[in-house]
């Protein structure tokens, strides 16, 4: 075997200088770069809010407690000093705040190509594409259809296309096509070859998670000490709400943390359902969900890299359907902020809507949803390319018109924007114009026309003439037309040849050996 070194020198080059060019042929695109928020944290709740949102969550804790369905993890708790009583556990807030104390306020991702490392924590934000749909729709199909593994291949390739999606969730699309045994094996092994950004693993039990890190120390070229020596990839929880925990998503976790590897836990509260109706009930219920199994890793393994999520919104009180983009959604983002800077845990939010289509309706929502992700100063965005139906329905036109976006996201975020130095307030500028002409033709705007304003790639800036004489082409359909481009000229990033043999040799072993139980 070659030498770990050498290994991870060889891999992924030409998409990392690719990235540094800031174009890859079919479009022009921001360069690959982690953006770093700026502005001031949007927070809602008052000091004695946070008091009480806090106060809240840790009498969840102490006086209700939260079912884990998982016998090894209620037996370390136990261990522990917390109260455990059947399948509940209660815990006490001191011993909470002294795990949540060991827990890291900021802590790094490295991916097989260096290059695209990402840190989570303090100002820096990440997004990722679209995860987990059990359907897809584009508009060549013109229908909802159950997801394929050619799909969710595509996909991946848009997430390594665009550099500003900065990891690569979990399947973008479930391919229904693939046995459940050995899905997690084929998309892995599509996931570390179609791309080289920072990889998640689902926590579905102990084969899965087993063989999505083995998968992902192979492609690194790394021994076990150096994958283990700081995270490499991540996984993200959902409680069951409410105040649930279940066996596999807890295996996973605690496989996860004693191996060093990136956790986050993130309860799926929809007020009025699984939730109080109230938005600060709501973000209490989800703060001691996720709470209690970060304190849980920090028992395991003190200083594991753990962040706290928010998926708080509310439902539809007149259908029971879930809605997102919402006031209240943008809220219960911005208030989760507030609280994991308290608590000083990174934070992962969410670009969602309920919209079915890529229309004017999934725009809205998502774009509320990704800018509430920047007020409450998230660091990772979950589907923040892709989604539609309420997570139910994955789409390629979405994704693209989603990446507008982000990178207008990003531009905003730049430092030359709010620059005030001398060139910037531009006196002399000012001066040679006056107030009888433009600032067109002058050497201050010349000198700066090409870069000093966000280009958009999906957007038609055309008067209404103009784009009708072009043929009249709505967003999707000019979203459309990228991807299909872009699938066209797709170029997977590099990897050693032995590095990819080796991964392909661990899938074939593994689907001979029966790949992850099922239930079918």
């Amino acid at each position: 075997m070659a030498d770990s070194e050498g290994r991870r020198r060889r891999g992924g080059g030409r998409a990392g200088n690719a990235a540094r060019r800031g174009s890859a042929g079919v479009i022009e695109q921001m360069p690959w770069q982690q953006p770093v928020n700026l502005d001031r944290p949007t927070e809602p709740l008052s000091p004695e809010g946070v008091e009480a949102v806090h106060d809240g969550a840790m009498r969840i804790l102490e006086e209700i407690g939260i079912e884990f369905y998982n016998d090894e993890a209620r037996g370390i708790l136990k261990e522990a000093g917390c109260t455990v009583d059947g399948d509940n556990v209660r815990m006490g807030r001191d011993f909470v705040m002294e795990m949540l104390s060991k827990a890291p306020e900021t802590w790094t991702l490295t991916p097989r190509n260096p290059d695209r490392a990402i840190t989570m924590g303090g100002k820096h934000m990440a997004f990722g594409n679209v995860s987990s749909p059990p359907n897809y729709w584009d508009m060549t199909l013109g229908r909802k259809v159950p997801g394929t593994r050619e799909m969710c291949a595509n996909l991946f390739k848009l997430s390594q296309y665009f550099n500003c999606i900065h990891f690569v969730g979990g399947y973008p699309v479930e391919p229904q096509d693939i046995h459940a045994s050995i899905r997690h094996l084929d998309v892995m092994y599509d996931k570390l070859t179609l791309t080289d950004k920072v990889a998640h693993t689902y926590s579905l039990g102990q084969e899965r998670v087993e063989d999505a890190m083995e998968m992902v120390r192979i492609s690194g070229g790394w021994s076990d000490e150096e994958f283990e020596a700081g995270p490499k990839m991540y996984t993200n929880i959902n409680s069951t709400s409410p105040l649930k925990h279940d066996e596999p998503m807890m295996d996973g976790w605690m496989r996860m943390a004693r191996r060093n590897q990136g956790l986050v836990v993130t309860p799926f509260t929809l007020a009025g359902a699984m939730a109080p109706v109230t938005m600060s009930g709501a973000v209490a219920q989800s703060l001691a969900e996720g709470l209690c199994a970060v304190a849980l890793a920090q028992y395991i393994r003190p200083g594991a890299a753990c962040a706290i999520g928010t998926f708080t919104s509310n439902v539809d009180m007149k259908s029971g359907a879930p809605a997102f983009g919402t006031p209240e959604y943008m809220r219960a983002t911005q208030m989760t902020g507030q609280m994991a800077r308290f608590y000083k845990l990174p934070m992962r939010a969410s670009g969602v809507c309920a919209a079915n289509v890529p229309d004017g309706q999934a725009m809205w929502e998502t774009s509320n949803s990704l800018w509430s992700a920047v007020q409450s100063g998230a660091n990772m965005v979950y589907h923040a390319a892709g989604w539609l139906e309420g997570g139910l329905i994955a789409s390629p036109e979405k994704f693209i018109m989603d990446c507008e976006v982000l990178q207008m996201i990003q531009r905003y975020m730049e430092p030359e924007v709010t620059a005030t130095g001398p060139d910037e307030i531009a006196l002399d500028a000012i001066r040679s114009v006056g107030n009888a002409g433009h600032f067109f033709g002058i050497q201050h705007t010349q000198d700066r026309y090409t870069t000093a304003f966000y280009q958009p790639f999906v957007s038609d800036w055309r008067n209404f003439e103009a784009w009708e004489a072009a043929g009249s082409v709505w967003t999707p359909e000019r979203a459309h037309n990228i991807y299909q481009q872009i699938l066209d000229t797709f170029e997977a990033p590099a990897i050693d040849a032995a590095i990819r043999e080796e991964l392909a040799a661990f899938v074939a072993k593994r689907k001979e050996e029966g790949g992850a139980p099922t239930d079918f």
